[in-house]
């Protein structure tokens, strides 16, 4: 009787499991969940999607409560720029190179970021679709996205 394990078995297995966990890895992807209104928190959000696409890193942007109005178009509603909170700190951008939000969010769409803006957010803040920006990559859904999001995902922030 021969108690040494079948090492092309064993080699069988090991690959088995190998090929199981790589399907249930989570991707290359940083998902960053957007919840304030203030313009540093928005900037930032935007600042550090892009500079994870550098990495070729894929990004998911969930955006819901307050900072859905950063993603309303000032040209499809009535207010004059974007409907953000106020920053208490004043940028000098140009001073110091730095882009706006508005080339920032034009920045993420061309190089594919993903957003995603939370229904229920977008209605109890009483915004309309049509009032959002035009961007390549948006799209519309619940919480529960997010939570798919986040359990794909390598990394998960909230701002």
């Amino acid at each position: 009787m021969n108690d040494s394990p079948d090492n092309s078995q064993l080699l069988k297995d090991l690959l088995n499991r190998v090929e199981a966990l790589e399907r249930e890895a989570p991707k290359d992807q940083l998902t960053l969940g957007v919840v304030s209104g203030d313009l540093e928190h928005t900037m930032a959000a935007f600042m550090i999607a892009l500079g994870a696409t550098t990495f070729d890193t894929e990004v998911e942007m969930f955006f819901m409560l307050r900072a859905t109005a950063a993603l309303r178009d000032p040209k499809k509603t009535e207010g004059a720029t974007l409907d953000i909170e106020p920053s208490p700190v004043k940028f000098d951008l140009k001073k110091h190179g730095a882009m706006s939000l508005e080339e920032l969010i034009k920045m993420a769409g061309e190089v594919g970021v993903r957003i995603t803006v939370c229904n229920l957010s977008i209605d109890l803040m009483g915004i309309k679709r049509e009032e959002l920006i035009d961007y390549p990559h948006l799209s519309f859904a619940g919480v529960a996205s997010l939570i798919d999001m986040c359990s794909q995902s390598k990394q998960c922030w909230f701002m």
